[in-house]
């Protein structure tokens, strides 16, 4: 059976970013599952002859590590973990290569880190390379660089999920594939018969997050928390997401047939920029600034750029071009953007018209603290 929603979306899916989980990878002793490599390979290679590409985005090689070092336990010791990590690595593009060259095409691997995609520079780099090995016909294998990241590895900033979240904005690919060990987002306990996989989420919303089951232990790091909030970065940007069973025969080729299979995250408004992509979607703010319900109102309902005399309080130390997040006097994030003034000058025109910014600075370089052309909403975006 097939949707009609869904058929659009994959006809429009003309670039693809699949992200696989470790315990879709591994089998239960932390092993590699030469066999799960194989079997996607082949459904790559079917999504990759109907003329799409697609970009994979590979959990797994703490896991393959562990497995090929005889590690019967994740280690606790940051040092430790990266030598893991690294060992894996290699087994696992080794894999990826090997199951691939079978149907013609090779692995890229690609290693990446929270502050490759901090930086502009090296963001624009990134997106250029990983276009590039498309054009050449390459799957792009992705992954965090766990050798020489240190908070990536242990908090959520790291988790693959959010990685191939902006790796999709990165390259504006309109839908993105999560690879679970669920068969997607349940409306109850997973573990409870009743339960049945939602379908289509409309909005992604509070209710929907207050769905979520999360496991503890075991090798991977993410949960269905992590899926919703990569979904929440992708949908805002204007794409699709889908999170669906890894284990499901065939999955990817029958999301391209349109068939019902996970659950589907439904595109919200128009595509985004990409550089706000940037801006709004992917840098973690160095700061923020609290703002007055006026301030909130001017910026969310009509659009109007952030003026001194709406900022509350700065918060965090910032530069004059860093990407800070903006707060309603609840406390929660609506917006970021790029600020024309550091921390300790927003702190001495908070609160000022714009035509008292140059008694209180000496000049007044600008009449905004964010103009309106660098800020993007973010509706409720969480915070790492």
């Amino acid at each position: 059976m097939t949707d009609l929603l869904r058929q659009e979306i994959a006809i429009a899916a003309g670039t693809i970013v699949v992200k696989v989980g470790t315990r879709v990878l591994t089998q239960d002793n932390g092993l590699l599952d030469q066999g799960r490599i194989t079997e996607l390979a082949g459904q790559l290679h079917q999504v990759i002859a109907t003329g799409r590409r697609v970009v994979l985005v590979s959990s797994g090689a703490v896991g393959a590590g562990m497995g090929r070092l005889g590690l019967k336990r994740r280690p606790d010791n940051l040092a430790q973990l990266q030598a893991v990590a690294a060992v894996g690595q290699s087994v696992l593009v080794e894999a990826y290569e090997r199951s691939l060259r079978t149907h013609g095409h090779h692995a890229a691997q690609v290693l990446l880190t929270a502050e490759d995609l901090d930086h502009r520079t090296r963001y624009l780099n990134a997106r250029n390379t990983i276009l590039s090995l498309l054009e050449l016909a390459a799957v792009p294998v992705i992954n965090e660089n766990d050798t020489v990241a240190v908070d990536e590895l242990q908090t959520t900033f790291g988790d693959n999920d959010r990685l191939a979240a902006i790796v999709t904005n990165l390259i504006r690919a309109p839908l993105l594939v999560l690879l679970s060990d669920v068969d997607g987002l349940y409306d109850g306990d997973p573990g409870d018969p009743a339960s049945r996989v939602i379908p289509t989420v409309e909005r992604l919303d509070q209710s929907i997050f207050d769905l979520v089951r999360d496991r503890s232990g075991g090798l991977g790091k993410g949960g269905m928390a992590s899926k919703l909030e990569a979904a929440r970065l992708v949908t805002t940007a204007g794409e699709n997401a889908i999170i669906v069973g890894g284990h499901t025969p065939n999955v990817l080729v029958r999301i391209l047939a349109a068939e019902p299979v996970g659950t589907l995250f439904l595109a919200q408004g128009q595509t985004v920029a990409a550089r706000k992509r940037w801006i709004g979607l992917t840098v973690q703010p160095r700061g923020h600034l609290l703002l007055d319900a006026g301030a909130r109102e001017a910026i969310q309902r009509h659009g109007r750029s952030l003026l001194p005399i709406g900022v509350l309080r700065a918060e965090g130390q910032f530069g004059k071009g860093d990407v800070i997040g903006l707060r309603d006097p609840d406390g929660v994030e609506f917006a970021r953007g790029l600020t024309n003034y550091n921390a300790d000058d927003v702190r001495r025109i908070k609160g000022l018209k714009t035509d008292q910014i140059a008694a209180a600075l000496g000049h007044c370089p600008y009449d905004e603290v964010i103009h309106r052309d660098n800020l993007v909403l973010t509706a409720g975006a969480t915070t790492h």
